[in-house]
């Protein structure tokens, strides 16, 4: 949990990669919705990871210290406070690490924001939200593809979340070639799994085994939230 900040955790440096590629966008989104436009947003969120990776700041992340996603949300309200001006006259990068990050499908992301008014920070708990979700999805389908099964996956998964009339199991099932019960079971196994990855997920952002499912429950109501 948290290796990445972990000073002597095996692994640590690729440990913090890899989180801050998976959670780069909410960033980009509460940077965005601050005000600044694009190119300063990719700018100034590249600076921001930069920071992160050169002076290795994740080495304050303790089990002890809380959760990660709140970590990097006030990390970067201070960056944007006392170093802005500074990133902005660099050149892009500024000499500091840079992670791949697909600014191009950020910015339409970006644009499909509810039209409501809201906060930098509600946008940052709902695009961490979503991401977590989708990085959740994605180990599924991986799993999925590797055992032979993916078509079964594209099938099952527009209903993980809530459930499907009866009709649909008889779709599922006369499309794919198995009995409504067979569709039914995988299901059952398929949501178990979605619960545990989601866990597994979550277990890597929060400081221990007992702080999951209050972070579960913070997320889902940032996805519930009015106007967020």
């Amino acid at each position: 949990m948290l290796a990445a900040g972990v000073r002597s955790s095996p692994g640590a440096a690729v440990a913090l990669e890899v989180l801050c590629e998976c959670y780069w966008f909410p960033i980009y989104a509460f940077v965005r919705r601050e005000g600044y436009q694009q190119a300063e947003a990719q700018d100034l969120t590249q600076g921001f990871f930069g920071m992160l990776l050169q002076r290795e700041d994740l080495r304050q992340v303790h089990p002890s210290k809380g959760r990660f996603r709140s970590f990097l949300l006030t990390a970067l309200k201070h960056f944007l406070i006392n170093e802005w001006q500074k990133a902005r006259v660099q050149k892009r990068g500024g000499g500091k690490p840079v992670l791949s990050l697909d600014f191009d499908s950020a910015e339409t992301k970006f644009e499909l924001q509810p039209a409501e008014p809201t906060t930098p920070e509600s946008v940052f708990q709902r695009q961490w939200a979503l991401t977590l979700l989708a990085n959740v999805q994605a180990h599924l389908q991986s799993e999925m593809e590797m055992d032979g099964r993916a078509a079964l996956y594209e099938a099952l998964k527009p209903h993980l979340v809530g459930d499907p009339d009866a009709h649909r199991y008889a779709e599922v099932a006369e499309k794919l070639g198995m009995t409504e019960a067979a569709v039914k079971m995988a299901m059952s196994r398929l949501r178990k799994r979605y619960r545990e990855v989601l866990r597994e997920e979550i277990a890597q952002t929060v400081a221990g085994e007992e702080e999951i499912d209050d972070e579960i429950r913070e997320l889902f109501n940032a996805l519930r939230r009015p106007g967020s």
